[in-house]
């Protein structure tokens, strides 16, 4: 046993939650504190899960419904352990995970949290990929715009956080339904915490269709996401440091306009059709990013038409679809009155 406590957030996943559970319990070095915690499931998932915390011996945590974030911060408040391990409900970790993550762990009043590699798998645990963190990005993070510039990759299933830096940062934004991480991280390295990358596979993540990178929560999170951060990095010309131009645009524009796109332009797509019954809202965030741009001094006019172009298409095209719509059913209207 070791001074780390493992918190998992609990949201209707019987489909997967004892295959975590049981990567928790079988792991080479035990958790002083193992605490699951419930984010206002419904009564059948919560009491799924009060059963197998019967059955297999774990502390259970319930809560209303607020969020990832929300759930690890109150799994996070309810343990007192000095390190902190999360589970992501559908994933699972290695034997080895806390005795690796641990030996890393510095004796250093600034230490924030080590990371290390993950395995990639599908819904079912199937192995896609031995090894993934290193092929997107750079490790550990040194550079706070190396770090805007692209997705992070340090996934809290695969990291050990000291809660002495969790704590100092609050813990989790639960505005965010994604992007959660990235930010938690993100405000540790300002903080002034240290990191330190291990290149090695501790934990399973399993990408399945249920997943928030998937649904709108994780559009509304990007676009919350973009513009805390711009608010935090404004232009900076003395520095020469132009965050929305430079890394923000680059980074997020394909994401804010492709969804808009699939949305409205090609609603019968893979991607469209959970997109299309939030069309207007992401039409709405598609407007306001444009106006973000438009006020921005520093971005090219070219950027700024380029964009507002995009905008412009896809809400007439929406538009246009709203009128056809609305013809149709006047249309019907006046057949079925004949009738």
């Amino acid at each position: 046993m070791t001074d780390v406590a493992v918190v998992i957030p609990y949201y209707n996943g019987s489909k997967y939650i004892r295959r975590a559970v049981e990567s928790v319990l079988k792991q080479t070095v035990k958790p002083a504190e193992f605490l699951v915690v419930n984010d206002g499931s419904k009564p059948e998932e919560a009491d799924f899960l009060r059963a197998l915390a019967a059955e297999l011996g774990f502390a259970t945590l319930d809560k209303e419904n607020g969020g990832q974030g929300s759930a690890r911060n109150a799994g996070v408040a309810a343990t007192k352990s000095p390190y902190i391990c999360l589970l992501d409900q559908d994933d699972f970790f290695l034997p080895n995970h806390i005795e690796t993550l641990r030996k890393a762990v510095r004796n250093d009043e600034r230490f924030g949290w080590a990371y290390a590699d993950l395995m990639e798998a599908d819904g079912e645990g199937r192995i896609v990929r031995s090894s993934m963190i290193k092929a997107h990005t750079t490790h550990p993070k040194a550079d706070v715009f190396k770090m805007l510039s692209e997705d992070m990759f340090v996934l809290p299933s695969a990291s050990i956080i000291s809660r002495r830096a969790f704590e100092k940062v609050e813990g989790f934004d639960p505005q965010f339904m994604g992007y959660e991480d990235d930010d938690l991280f993100l405000r540790m390295f300002r903080a002034g915490f240290t990191n330190t990358f291990i290149d090695k596979p501790v934990t399973v993540w399993c990408i399945n269709p249920e997943s928030t990178s998937y649904s709108i929560r994780m559009s509304r999170s990007r676009w919350r996401f973009l513009k805390k951060v711009y608010a935090q990095f404004p232009s900076d010309p003395i520095r020469s440091r132009y965050v929305m131009r430079d890394l923000l645009i680059p980074r997020f524009n394909r994401a804010i306009v492709g969804e808009a796109f699939q949305a409205v332009v090609r609603p019968t797509s893979y991607r469209g059709k959970t997109l299309a019954p939030h069309a207007d809202e992401l039409l709405s965030i598609l407007q306001e990013y444009k106006n973000l741009v438009l006020a921005e001094e520093w971005v090219s006019w070219q950027t700024k038409l380029r964009i507002s172009v995009q905008a412009a298409l896809i809400a007439t095209k929406s538009r246009l679809l709203n009128e056809a719509a609305l013809f149709c059913a006047f249309v019907y209207r006046k057949i079925r009155g004949r009738g």
